[in-house]
């Protein structure tokens, strides 16, 4: 390994990683959690106030020998958020890499593997709530696995409803339209992702017809929660990013399975549907995916940038470490 790191800007990662390589790469390396291979560092928060919260992530890539950490504040909505990456041979520190395309690029992976491995193959429709700044990326990680046809957009506030429609029609060639009600947005689409930092349950299950696959990709903190307790009663399939983070941060998994150990062995791991896979059975009422953030996700993608920024020679030499003594006088 280089004895320098290297700090890899937001500028880098956007240029050398596209979103449908970003779902690539979880795919190759989330199966080796499911194989014993890679590890996730349980994920840590505090809350700094009602609704902003400080964050710690991390795993460790047996396999690449690489582990590492992401680390960021949310404040009103604002984060500067970096990973860094560690030699698992003598602990030196291999990168810094600004994380926060990277890691808009993660989560919609994320919402990517799940709709591939469990939308309906003939789904080309599309309602999503939140109009966020993960809302875009969720579409294209979408559109990425299931070409879309049509979008159906809602958000609260219309003026960022609008705004955000014009920004997909910009982006892509679909039709989108800006929907004036929840009900209007989520009704008969076959794939509906949720992505906001509601703090009361809004999705019903009742909304949703048969043969929809929901991405639950907001409430990311036990103070948030986006749908209510029924939807589980209609999903065929459960899959989730990371367990301890599903047990430990998620509203409506918590309420909903308790410590009921016989009830939580119906959700499966992303890890393990990916190395088994697990597809959307047939006759399938609803599936869920629900992410919470883990640090494999994010590891599998700064880690495919690090590789890539060694190769091409990209980001920015730090200076060597050199340990020093501390002053004890």
């Amino acid at each position: 390994m280089p004895d320098s790191p290297i700090w890899i800007t937001e500028a880098d990662v956007t240029s050398m990683v596209s979103l449908p390589e970003a779902i690539d790469a979880l795919e190759r390396v989330l199966p080796l959690e499911a194989d014993g291979k890679a590890r996730n560092m349980t994920k840590g928060h505090l809350m700094v106030a009602d609704n902003d919260a400080m964050h710690v992530l991390g795993a460790s890539v047996i396999g690449e020998g690489i582990c590492g950490f992401k680390n960021w504040i949310n404040l009103r909505g604002k984060s500067e958020t970096i990973v860094e990456l560690f030699s698992m041979e003598d602990g030196a520190n291999l990168a810094v890499i600004e994380a926060t395309a990277l890691g808009q690029m993660r989560t919609a992976a994320m919402t990517g593997v799940g709709t591939k491995r469990l939308a309906s193959t003939d789904a080309d429709e599309m309602g999503i709530v939140g109009s966020g700044k993960q809302a875009l990326p969720q579409v294209a990680a979408c559109h990425a696995a299931r070409p879309l046809r049509k979008l159906r957009v809602f958000s609260r506030n219309p003026e960022n409803r609008n705004r955000f429609a014009d920004n997909v029609r910009k982006e892509f060639n679909f039709e989108v339209i800006a929907c004036e009600s929840l009900e209007d947005t989520v009704t008969d689409a076959p794939i509906v992702t949720i992505v906001t930092n509601s703090t009361e349950p809004f999705l019903t299950a009742d909304m949703l017809a048969k043969g929809t696959h929901l991405n639950a990709m907001g409430a990311i903190v036990p103070a948030r929660i986006e749908f209510t307790d029924d939807v589980f009663g209609r999903a065929d399939v459960i899959a989730v990013d990371n367990f301890t983070s599903i047990r430990n941060l998620s509203a409506e998994f918590m309420n909903h399975y308790g410590e009921d150990e016989a009830r939580w062995a119906k959700v499966r791991s992303i890890s393990e549907v990916i190395r088994d896979n697990i597809t959307r059975p047939e006759g399938a009422d609803i599936t869920l995916f629900k992410a919470m953030g883990m640090g494999l996700s994010d590891l599998s993608l700064a880690i495919e940038v690090y590789k890539r920024a060694r190769a091409e020679n990209r980001g920015h030499k730090l200076p060597e470490r050199v340990k020093t003594p501390p002053r004890l006088q």
